[in-house]
């Protein structure tokens, strides 16, 4: 297919394929009935744990869309890459990353998975097919009509028979699996085998990332696809049988901010059905974690939502994308699209209903459809083939009925804290929410709570230890205790900027509580940059003077902190109400991705998207209940 063609045709397809208690239930689901596979002898292991970057949510040319817009990325590219190796793009140029990652889970769509790619093969029978010889046609309608119908097929779940070739998704499914078996190194790099269920009715993203944990002889014959089911809750119950089989899974629901609120509902379920603990339990159980941010948009919460927050409008995307359908309104519903509000209606149903389905934790992840992980705004080379491989591209496409440069976001990487970098550690530590997720930098960022946390304790360098003897780590609940009628629990907390981006500017922490039967919310300023203080009113550092020179990118070098942390209690602390904690880590300006292409090419900036960038980290919360 010509780039000039595949162009037309991707805004009509990008998004059709775009308590303790509970917490030992959940680990206990997940335990694995197979030992380690990793060598002590040669992986090393921290049992303070340490933070380990990837990528959860990455497609390579098996993927429907991704085909569609010509990215030549196998799945064995997109390891190398990951590695550090030069891979081929969609623009004919080669790219590279100048770091590797440490783990990588490619998720390519269970639907048609590695069917198109069959299809557009001149040397195979499904090449044949009238469908595939419209996709290659020379009529920019026929071509358009084409993924249309294919787009149409998925959205309306009514798969296409000369499209449902069992033989070459499970032939596709299985070259999956043997990639990541070889490219898995315990140690050193980690491939996680897992796939995306592309549900999306009327083009409300209820996608999740189904992650497995073990290997080739712990996995399911083909992945659970939403031609099987649209509904999540089907899905649960397939990943509880693959789990009861010895199968360790999870799933990470992504763009929220895109689901016109049905990520997260407060009602009824998917079937209509009254939500209650059962449906709790389920989702907890097979969820334990949601993307906070990624090329589509930042998933944490909305200015609507959240109007005392200066930094919600971040990477806000809330334009629902157009597939085909007829749409009155494109705008999204924000309640139960984002990650906060959820929280906080979780909450509220724990109180009146006694059960809380929203006790997840966090990671970012980039939806990168070249096979790549494009993170860095100054080296970004796009994210979805022909409709953004060029910096013309990415300033003037339009797909999925917007313009790229408006949700074209270089978002993220998930941080996990574990003890070694191995397929069950890593899993592990995302079953159990020690994770965090930051817009693209490598920032760490680590939150502990306890009621016996010494107020020097972070001034020994053993000081996590004490996190994890004395109290708990993020993605954990917070257990009630008499001494809290009289003294608020203590958070250690702790950030550390990446070595090759700006200096961090301050630590916050975002509470959400219950009063009066109504659910609440505060951003604290718990830690300023270059020995600044809090106003004790607003809560706010005073501001750093960080700057960003737009004639270069250059940023202010004398401002902003490498490290910053705090023993933090909550001055507002109520023993007898409900609430959660997480952190918030915020960087100093830099130029956004739009900005450097635009300075490369001597062209204006942009009006319509920012010239800069405040990159950040969220961590996964930590639960009080009373």
């Amino acid at each position: 297919m010509n780039k000039r063609i595949g162009s037309i045709v991707l805004s009509v397809f990008i998004a059709a394929c775009g308590d303790g208690k509970q917490e030992e239930a959940v680990s206990a689901a997940i335990t694995s009935t197979v030992e380690k596979n990793s060598n002590p002898s040669t992986v090393s292991n921290n049992p303070q744990r340490q933070a380990w970057f990837g990528e959860t949510h990455v497609h390579t040319n098996y993927s429907v869309d991704a085909n569609i817009y010509n990215v030549p990325v196998s799945p064995d590219d997109a390891y190398r890459y990951a590695k550090g190796e030069v891979i081929a793009h969609s623009s004919g140029e080669q790219i590279q990353s100048a770091r590797s990652i440490d783990f990588m889970a490619l998720t390519d769509h269970a639907e048609y998975l590695g069917v198109i790619e069959r299809m557009r093969n001149p040397d195979d029978a499904l090449s044949r097919l009238p469908l595939a010889i419209d996709l290659i046609s020379d009529n920019e309608k026929t071509v358009k009509d084409a993924f249309l119908t294919i787009a149409a097929s998925m959205r309306k779940r009514e798969p296409l028979n000369d499209l449902m070739k069992s033989e070459v998704m499970h032939s596709s499914w299985q070259d999956i699996i043997d990639t990541a078996e070889r490219h898995n190194d315990p140690g050193k790099f980690t491939s996680f085998i897992a796939y995306e269920w592309t549900s999306n009715p009327t083009s409300r993203n209820l996608h999740r990332n189904v992650i497995f944990r073990g290997g080739r002889d712990e996995l399911p014959a083909l992945p659970f696809s939403a031609f099987d089911s649209q509904y999540p809750e089907d899905l649960w119950a397939f990943m509880d049988g693959v789990r009861e089989q010895g199968m360790p899974v999870l799933a990470i629901p992504h763009n929220s901010n895109l689901s016109d609120g049905l990520m997260f509902p407060v009602e009824t379920d998917s079937w209509g059905r009254a939500l209650d603990a059962s449906y709790a339990n389920t989702r907890n159980r097979n969820e334990p974690l949601v993307e906070i941010s990624q090329i589509k948009g930042a998933s944490e919460t909305h200015p609507k939502l959240s109007p005392t927050d200066e930094w919600a409008n971040f990477e806000i995307l809330d334009e629902l994308f157009a597939t085909g359908q007829d749409e009155e309104n494109n705008e999204v519903d924000v309640q139960g699209s984002y990650v906060r509000q959820a929280y906080k209606d979780g909450l509220l149903l724990d109180e009146t209903k006694g059960f809380n389905p929203y006790q997840f934790g966090v990671v970012a992840a980039t939806d990168s459809h070249n096979g790549s992980v494009p993170t860095d705004e100054s080296n970004y080379s796009g994210k979805i083939g022909i409709a953004d491989d060029t910096a013309k591209q990415r300033r003037t496409s339009v797909a999925a009925g917007l313009t790229t440069r408006l949700w074209g976001g270089g978002t993220g990487l998930a941080g996990v804290w574990a003890e070694e970098n191995t397929r069950e550690s890593l899993f592990d530590a995302m079953a159990r929410k020690e994770t965090f997720g930051t817009s693209g930098p490598r920032i760490k960022v680590r939150f502990f709570a306890g009621w016996d946390f010494p107020d020097d304790a972070m001034k020994t360098r053993d000081w996590p230890a004490v996190g994890y003897t004395r109290g708990v780590s993020m993605g954990s609940e917070l257990v009630a205790q008499d001494k809290a009628e009289k003294n608020a629990p203590a958070f250690l907390i702790w950030a550390q900027k990446d070595p090759d981006e700006a200096a961090l500017q301050r630590l916050q922490v975002i509470k959400g509580w219950l009063e009066d039967g109504e659910s609440k919310e505060k951003v604290f300023d718990i830690a300023c940059s270059d020995g600044l203080s809090t106003d004790p009113v607003t809560q706010r550092c005073a501001e750093n003077g960080a700057d960003v020179d737009l004639k270069d990118c250059s940023i202010s070098s004398d401002k902003g902190d490498v490290e910053m942390a705090s023993v933090w209690r909550d001055p507002e602390f109520d023993a007898g109400q409900r609430a959660f904690y997480y952190v918030r880590v915020l960087q100093n300006p830099t130029c956004r991705w739009s900005t450097w292409d635009a300075l490369r090419n001597g062209w204006e900036l942009l009006e319509d998207v920012p010239a800069t960038i405040q990159e950040r980290a969220w961590s996964s919360p930590i639960f009080y209940k009373p």
